[in-house]
């Protein structure tokens, strides 16, 4: 999200204050309802609860992806914070439960930590390399578009 500030504030004339909302809505409501998604997931069944935070963190993913203005946006990371809360304080709960041998438990934390990890780095070599190696694009003086390489 943070790599997208700029260009948010850009497409919805955003102040800094809008800007931080778009962020800290999403921090606050994650925040407020990991315990609450816990305790859920032992009441109505970590799997439900699980695929259901799934579920609300794609749908507010969509969602924040066609939003018509910074208010629409803040709306929907809140969904999107509501789904995530769900996530990885169930996801560890289903870890524990169902590797209850020490050995294999630790190995499967490690291999969910390996995976949260990759995938963060995943995402920074994803900018990197398309930063060198995807050219830009700009317009052409009858409206049309044309590949440009940068340095």
């Amino acid at each position: 999200m943070n790599i997208a500030l700029p260009s948010i504030q850009r497409s919805f004339s955003a102040s800094i204050g809008g800007l931080q909302w778009t962020v800290d809505a999403y921090t606050l409501v994650l925040a407020s309802l990991l315990m609450l998604s816990g305790s859920l997931a032992d009441r109505f069944g970590r799997r439900r609860v699980f695929q259901t935070g799934l579920l609300l963190f794609t749908i507010g993913s969509l969602l924040c992806s066609l939003a018509p203005g910074l208010g629409w946006l803040v709306g929907f990371r809140m969904l999107q914070a509501v789904g995530g809360s769900m996530l990885n304080p169930v996801a560890m709960a289903i870890i524990v439960n169902i590797f209850t041998e020490p050995a294999q438990r630790a190995r499967a934390v490690g291999v969910w930590g390996s995976v949260m990890g990759l995938s963060l780095a995943a995402g920074l070599a994803a900018i990197v390399l398309t930063q060198r190696y995807v050219p830009e694009s700009g317009p052409r003086g009858s409206g049309g578009w044309t590949r440009s390489r940068s340095a």
